[in-house]
């Protein structure tokens, strides 16, 4: 069975056709957007602990799920009285203010490893670094569902060395692959590769 990252679960939910890019095509860029996401993120990426306010906090913690080939690591595991927490670290809060779900799923697919690993129930939260609050994800059974789903598809996709379509009103403006992945050319027809694209616009 071909493992997974939450990570990489995260960008298929995201974009699809991003995803494939990363993990099939291994391409890669980056722009603003990913630069200040690094920037956040690497203050609790050293895999350190240290406690404050009667936590633990414990940073870049492996977590996996051998039953479901799904691996990834924790921004940051609480330990209280209270029990454990799994904190998430991103940049910017959403404009709408709601949480998003590909960040909701990445929550969950952790929580799940966590659960399993340390053999407890986690609490699940993201911390917006630009609005400098916490916000508390909940999860109901649906989530296992899509998971299970996801997994799957993208299982099918690596096997076939297949990159899935852009799919219909993806917003594709603050994407570092947006050059690359060219969705205003490749929406309008389907091509094996980026040299056939180019002749067709080309004329050639």
């Amino acid at each position: 069975m071909e493992t997974i990252s939450v990570r990489s679960l995260q960008h298929y939910l995201y974009c699809p056709h991003r995803w494939g890019l990363l993990e099939i095509d291994r391409a890669w860029a980056e722009n603003y957007f990913v630069v200040k996401a690094n920037a956040v993120h690497e203050r609790v990426h050293s895999g350190e602990s240290f406690s404050a306010r009667g936590r633990k906090r414990y940073t870049d913690v492996d977590v996996w799920d051998d039953e479901l080939g799904l691996f990834g690591k924790l921004d940051c595991l609480e330990e209280s009285a209270a029990g454990l927490c799994i904190v998430e670290y991103k940049p910017t809060k959403p404009k709408t203010g709601m949480i998003r779900h590909d960040d909701a799923m990445q929550l969950y697919a952790q929580k799940l490893c966590a659960d399993k690993l340390f053999k407890t129930d986690c609490t699940a939260e993201i911390y917006y670094a630009d609005a400098r609050k916490r916000f508390v994800v909940s999860f109901d059974a649906s989530f296992h569902d899509e998971l299970l789903t996801l997994l799957a598809q993208m299982r099918s996709y690596i096997a076939e060395g297949r990159i899935p379509d852009i799919r219909k009103g993806q917003k594709c403006s603050g994407c570092s692959m947006k050059d690359m992945c060219m969705p205003q050319v490749t929406s309008r027809r389907k091509h094996k590769s980026v040299a056939d694209c180019v002749r067709r616009e080309c004329g050639l």
